[in-house]
C-alpha cells in the first residue's frame, strides 16, 4: 500500500464496475463471440476445411459426426416416411412376436419379400427393427419404446395431414395458404368454437391416446393433494381428470370444454370409479368458466392460442379462481435447453399450419400470467421437459 491509497482499499479489492463499464464489457463480448463465430462459419464453409477435418486423427470423429447429423437434417422426411411405414403396417407388433425374417413378415405385411426385406433394413438402420443374424430381425430400441408408446403410435398417423401442410412451407410462412388439412382437423382453431360429433371425437381421441405420459410428469412434479377441487379447463375426454383422481384421493374435478367434447367426456368418466368425484360442465371458456375451484389447469390448451386470445383465457381463469388459487400450465416450452427443435420448429411450424398458437418460452408464460392479474408463477422441473414443461400461478 502507498502512502497514496487509502486505508483497506489493498482488502477491499477493485471497485464496483459501474453501469457503463459493464455495458462496454458485454459488448466487447458480444464482439468477441461475433467474430468467433464469423470465424467457425467461414471455416466450415471451405470444402478443403472439411477434407482436413474429416481426416486429421484429433477432428475426425467430430468432423464425421457432424456430417451425419447435417445428413440427418436434409434426410429427414425420407426417415419419417420409413416410421410412417413401419406403423401403418404394423410391423412394430409383428417384430414384438420374436427373431422372424423377411419371407415369414412379407407374408404377413402383404408386401413382396424385396420390398419387405428394403423397408426391414431402413426401420433397423433407425433403430426401429434390429438385425439378429440368419436374416431374422426383432423389435429394436426405439421400437419398442414406440410400441409402448400409444400416443406417440396415434401422432405418427396424425402426421400425414401435417406432411401435407407442409409440402410449401414458404407459402405457409407467407400467409399464401388460406385453407389447411390442420385447421380442419382442430376445429376449435379460427372464428369457429364448435364441430360435428366426428370431428370432435377425431382430435379428442388423438389428445386422450398421448396423455398418459404428460399426465405421469405432471402428476410427479405436482401434489394435487393441496387442493379440494380443480377445474381442468379444455380437459377434453377427461384423460388429465381422470389421472389425476387416480391419484389423489379426495379431490374433486370439473372437466371444461366445448359442448361435443363435453359430450364424449360424460361417457368416458361416467363408470363407478368416478362417481361423484368427476363431473363435466359445457361451454366455451372465452365466455366465462364455472367457479367453486381452487386449483385450474390447462395441459396443452395456451400454446394452441394467440397472445390476444391466451391472455383472454387467462384473466378468465383468474376471475374464476378465489385469492391464493393455483393455475397450472403444461405444455412443451419453446427455448427448453437440449430439445429446442421441439418447441422452435416441431411446435412452431406444426401452430403455424393450424392458423393460430404458438410455442413460448417460460418467460414469455411468466409475462402473460403476469398481465392477466396472477400475483406470483414460477417454472417447476418435470421428469421430461421436452414433453411437456410446468408452470404454476397463484391468484
Amino acid at each position: 500500500m502507498t502512502a497514496a491509497e487509502p486505508p483497506g482499499r489493498a482488502l477491499a479489492g477493485p471497485a464496483p464496475a459501474g453501469p457503463a463499464a459493464r455495458s462496454s464489457l458485454a459488448e466487447a463480448a458480444a464482439a468477441c463471440r461475433l467474430g468467433w463465430l464469423g470465424l467457425r462459419n467461414r471455416l466450415l464453409m471451405r470444402p478443403g476445411f472439411q477434407r482436413w477435418a474429416s481426416s486429421f486423427p484429433l477432428t475426425r470423429r467430430v468432423a464425421r459426426r457432424k456430417a451425419r447429423e447435417t445428413f440427418d437434417l436434409v434426410a429427414g422426411f425420407v426417415y419419417s416416411q420409413v416410421l410412417a411405414a413401419t406403423v401403418r403396417l404394423g410391423l412394430l407388433p409383428m417384430l414384438a412376436d420374436g427373431p422372424q425374417d423377411a419371407p415369414a413378415l412379407a407374408r404377413r405385411l402383404g408386401l413382396p419379400v424385396e420390398a419387405a426385406s428394403r423397408l426391414l433394413h431402413a426401420a433397423a438402420s433407425l433403430k426401429l427393427a434390429q438385425a439378429v443374424g440368419d436374416g431374422r430381425f426383432v423389435l429394436g430400441e426405439r421400437g419398442a419404446a414406440l410400441l409402448g408408446n400409444p400416443g406417440a403410435l396415434a401422432m405418427v398417423e396424425h402426421h400425414a395431414i401435417v406432411y401435407d401442410d407442409l409440402r410449401d412451407p414458404v407459402a405457409l410462412l407467407r400467409g399464401e395458404v388460406r385453407a389447411t388439412r390442420l385447421s380442419a382437423f382442430w376445429t376449435y382453431a379460427g372464428e369457429r368454437r364448435d364441430a360435428a360429433p366426428e370431428a370432435a371425437a377425431a382430435y379428442s381421441a388423438l389428445m386422450a391416446a398421448s396423455m398418459p405420459l404428460l399426465a405421469d410428469d405432471i402428476l410427479e412434479a405436482y401434489r394435487f393433494a393441496r387442493h379440494r377441487r380443480l377445474l381442468d379447463v379444455g380437459g377434453g375426454e377427461g384423460a388429465f381428470a381422470a389421472a389425476v383422481a387416480a391419484r389423489t384421493q379426495d379431490i374433486r374435478i370439473t372437466v371444461f370444454d366445448l359442448p361435443e367434447v363435453a359430450a364424449r367426456a360424460e361417457r368416458r368418466l361416467s363408470g363407478p370409479a368416478f362417481s361423484g368425484r368427476i363431473d363435466v360442465a359445457a361451454g366455451d371458456f372465452f365466455a366465462g368458466l364455472p367457479a367453486g375451484a381452487d386449483a385450474a389447469s390447462l395441459v396443452r390448451i395456451l400454446h394452441d392460442h394467440d397472445d390476444d386470445a391466451a391472455l383472454r383465457l387467462l384473466r378468465a381463469i383468474h376471475a374464476a379462481l378465489p385469492p391464493g388459487g393455483a393455475l397450472l400450465v403444461a405444455e412443451p416450452f419453446a427455448g427448453e435447453a437440449g430439445a429446442e427443435p421441439i418447441g422452435d420448429a416441431y411446435f412452431g411450424f406444426y401452430l403455424l399450419a393450424m392458423g393460430q398458437g404458438r410455442a413460448r418460452r417460460p418467460a414469455e408464460v411468466l409475462a402473460l400470467l403476469g398481465q392477466a392479474g396472477f400475483a406470483s408463477a414460477r417454472l417447476v422441473r418435470t421428469r421430461r421437459p421436452m414433453l411437456t414443461g410446468l408452470i404454476v400461478a397463484t391468484r
